[in-house]
């Protein structure tokens, strides 16, 4: 047992929750798939008082906010479907807050979704969905 784990039974904490642990190897995977496909990292689990972004890239001129959905099945649907009205809507305002915290710089923005799906613990697959929804309709610029 490392030093971590020897220092975390000795003080009684609980073991991380599964789904924290399998969302953490999915944003890593995740990060490193999309710097394959050239685009430079930013930032990761940008929070603000009105929602997270998972991961936020730069692609040329677009800033590109990305959410990560990984799953070990896709029995009921997609990972993706998880990406509701609520959550694109959280996901727009943080965005702005992004943008704000930047001096709200005149550029284009994009929202990606990048599905992991794992089997037995070890990633099977990676999907990168590409501008897979807008800003939320009553942000929108222009």
């Amino acid at each position: 047992m490392n030093l971590w784990g020897r220092l975390h039974s000795a003080f009684g904490s609980a073991p991380e929750p599964e789904h924290l642990r399998r969302g953490r190897l999915g944003e890593r995977v995740a990060r490193r798939h999309l710097r394959r496909l050239g685009l430079k990292f930013l930032t990761a689990n940008f929070r603000s008082p009105r929602g997270e972004i998972d991961l936020v890239f730069r692609d040329a001129d677009c800033l590109v906010f990305v959410e990560v959905k990984t799953r070990s099945s896709e029995e009921w649907t997609r990972p993706a479907a998880a990406v509701n009205a609520a959550k694109r809507r959280r996901l727009s305002l943080a965005a702005l807050d992004y943008l704000r915290l930047l001096g709200n710089p005149p550029v284009r923005v994009r929202f990606d979704i990048v599905e992991v799906l794992l089997a037995d613990g070890a990633v099977r697959e990676v999907r990168h969905l590409p501008n897979t929804f807008a800003l939320a309709a009553p942000y929108r610029y222009g």
